[in-house]
């Protein structure tokens, strides 16, 4: 069985398409050619960023001829159905034979297909991957009709077997499939032939390209954490950027760079900004004192000065690059000190949104809100109203113009600078978090009044606005918002009713239906404790559940009860319950909900199962109002075995109209005590 080898060679491939399109290259050729009648056993991919490659194992040597017959319409249906049909099948409409069948006489088509080499598949399959790849963005070059992502130099394509390697005959426009590559643009220039995939891989290597992203990625981090360790600081991890550069390399060299003592006292988040959008550098950190000392370039080449050159380059550039950032600092800072009242007045020009206002007026609304939500996290509600005005103040600074993923972190440099107290700016800092679900959260008690009110104020102003998320859509980020409320209050244990904390924001909005979206995204939250939706959903129908630190400790409790053997069987017993009553009630068309009497049990289960109840109806009630869910949740598990005695040894639908009555109030009885604890109606 042959192994397949594939490479197409191109000018550089962006960083961020090469890993999406290595997959591409792989599935559409294998789908490919599995459905043109081939098996494989292994294929694997690759990019850099010159090339896309794809190796198969085990690659069958052909397709097995087929016969097919495919039955049509009637004979004597209409001409246009009887040609359409063949046209389908791929035949002349004289191939079609007439057979009687139990319904007639129909037509039917006899579709054979000869077996095909492996050569003949692998041709027709990445002709059609290249002409129809999906790049995010290609061009045309020359005066060929083909596209790709940059101008497509060479094809190497070849089948290897016992017998040695044969290229696959295949010429897209003016480039004809050979067996030959070429290594490094300057470091190796030149062609060679190849005869599989190993020694493509090796020779490469030689030629100073090394193949895998994963390994160039490797190398890099690598080294670099030597040559940090070698001069006593810290790599900091940047996973994103770490990515990117190996797509930029075929050949990584990396080289580390000092900074020039002028630039070292700019935050160290501007350097690091700096330094990684405009350059793509790694920043080196001082772990004592937090300050960024230096940094990591990768080159793509060796040189004979050990890359003295390169870093004296980069380092001219880099000096140009901070002499922009470090001029609108001391630009913001005089503002800063000012005390930023022209970037206030600035953000009445800064709209927000154009139902919603400027950002201005957001501003008041969010000092309102979280001047309301400070007394209910335990913060000082003066400085709440004060971090809540400084908060946005630095979207109007140079510096977060240049770099917008540095606001709410200059937000902090600049309030210190106003001389606010360092709750204040510390809360202007946070103030956007958390903005994912690994993002920390903030517990800082002004913090986390800032940032529920900033979020708090975006959901209800789209709820009032009937902007809300639909299918996938999510234009103003309103998911990840509620996710933040969600992690606000339940990692800082707040016990508020948000009910009443939404009926602060926007006026106008659906209150229920923002919680019931707030409410999914807790369930989202739980998804990863292993708790199911359903389960949430029979303590949502609580009183008191939009108190989500309570309604969780409820689930949670829940969810424990319902993975113990009794908490499962009483869950059946509860369904059998609710059943037989539903039936009854609307049967009847009276509802069975009082009266159940002990006097009139005629049976020692039907005693005992009265005796459970009252017992265990007091303990419930006592552990609910002590918030202790677990003790609720174990009393209510212990009717398990008296309902299902009960059960065992009772008919609930007696002759005796007085008997039936009585159980069937009792029935009920049993569904109103589960239902103090959790609706187990919701579980399905």
């Amino acid at each position: 069985m042959p192994d397949l080898l594939v490479e197409l060679l191109s000018e550089e491939i962006p960083a961020r398409m090469q890993e999406n399109a290595a997959l591409v290259l792989k599935k559409r050729m294998t789908d490919g050619l599995v459905e043109a009648g081939l098996t494989y056993a292994h294929a694997a991919a690759f990019a850099t960023p010159r090339r896309l490659a794809l190796a198969i194992e085990g690659l069958s040597e052909g397709s097995r001829a087929l016969r097919e017959e495919r039955k049509g319409p009637r004979v004597g249906a209409p001409d246009k159905a009887v040609e359409g049909f063949a046209r389908g099948a791929g035949v002349d409409v004289a191939a079609l034979e007439r057979r009687e069948t139990p319904k007639g006489e129909i037509w039917f088509a006899v579709i054979e297909r000869p077996g095909r080499g492996a050569d003949q598949i692998v041709a027709e399959v990445l002709d059609a991957v290249i002409r129809d790849f999906p790049w995010p963005k290609s061009m045309r070059w020359g005066t060929g009709t083909l596209r790709w992502v940059r101008p497509l130099q060479s094809i190497l394509c070849i089948l290897t077997d016992g017998a040695g390697a044969q290229v696959v005959p295949l010429q897209i426009e003016a480039i004809t499939a050979g067996d030959t590559t070429e290594g490094h643009r300057f470091m190796a220039p030149g062609r060679f032939a190849v005869t599989g995939f190993e020694e493509y891989a090796e020779r490469l290597k030689h030629a100073h390209v090394v193949l895998s992203g994963a390994e160039r990625a490797d190398h890099i981090r690598n080294e670099a954490e030597n040559l940090a360790f070698a001069t006593g600081l810290d790599l900091i991890e940047d996973p994103a950027l770490l990515a990117e550069v190996a797509g930029l390399v075929e050949w990584p060299v990396v080289l580390m760079g000092e900074i020039e003592e002028r630039f070292l006292d700019l935050p160290p988040e501007v350097l690091r900004t700096s330094m990684r959008e405009h350059q793509k550098f790694f920043s080196l950190r001082d772990a004592k004192t937090g300050r960024i000392l230096r940094f990591i370039t990768v080159a793509n080449r060796d040189t004979a000065d050990g890359g003295a050159t390169i870093l004296a380059g980069n380092q001219k550039v880099l000096a140009a690059r901070l002499s922009d950032a470090r001029f609108f600092w001391e630009n913001d800072l005089r503002e800063a000190c000012a005390g930023m009242k022209d970037w206030a007045e600035g953000l009445k020009s800064v709209t927000f949104h154009n139902r919603l206002g400027s950002q201005a007026e957001r501003v008041e609304r969010i000092a309102a809100l979280a001047r309301e939500i400070a007394p209910l996290v335990g913060a000082d509600a003066d400085l709440a109203e004060q971090a809540a005005r400084l908060a946005k103040l630095d979207l109007r600074s140079e510096m977060v113009g240049e770099f917008p993923e540095l606001q709410g972190v200059m937000g902090r440099y600049y309030a210190l600078e106003s001389g606010a107290p360092i709750a204040v700016a510390d809360a202007a800092r946070d103030h956007y978090s958390p903005l994912g679900p690994t993002d920390a959260v903030p517990t800082a008690p002004v913090s986390v009044a800032v940032a529920l009110a900033d979020k708090i104020d975006t959901l209800t102003g789209f709820w009032a606005i009937d902007e809300k998320p639909t299918g996938s859509k999510d234009p103003f980020a309103l998911r990840r918002a509620a996710l933040g409320v969600v992690r606000l209050v339940l990692e800082n244990g707040l016990h508020a009713r948000l009910g009443d904390v939404l009926a602060k924001g926007h006026a106008g909005h659906d209150r229920a239906d923002l919680l019931s979206f707030l409410h999914d995204r807790l369930k989202v939250h739980l998804r990863d404790e292993g708790i199911r939706h359903d389960v949430i959903d029979a303590c949502i129908g609580m009183e008191g559940s939009d108190d989500l630190v309570l309604l969780v400790h409820r689930a949670r409790a829940l969810d424990a009860v319902l993975r113990t053997g009794d908490g499962e069987n009483l869950l059946q017993g509860f369904r059998r319950a609710h059943n037989i009553l539903t039936q009854a009630e609307e049967r009847d068309g009276v509802e069975y909900s009082f009266g159940a009497d002990a006097k009139f049990a005629e049976d020692p289960a039907e005693s005992a199962l009265f005796s459970a109840l009252d017992k265990a109806e007091p303990e419930i009630r006592a552990a609910l109002e002590r918030e202790d869910f677990a003790t609720a949740m174990s009393a209510m598990a212990a009717l398990r075995a008296p309902i299902d005695a009960f059960f065992e040894a009772v008919q609930i639908n007696t002759d005796n109209a007085v008997l039936r009555r009585n159980r069937l109030n009792l029935l009920h009885r049993i569904c109103a005590t589960c239902r103090e604890v959790a609706d187990l109606s919701r579980i399905g």
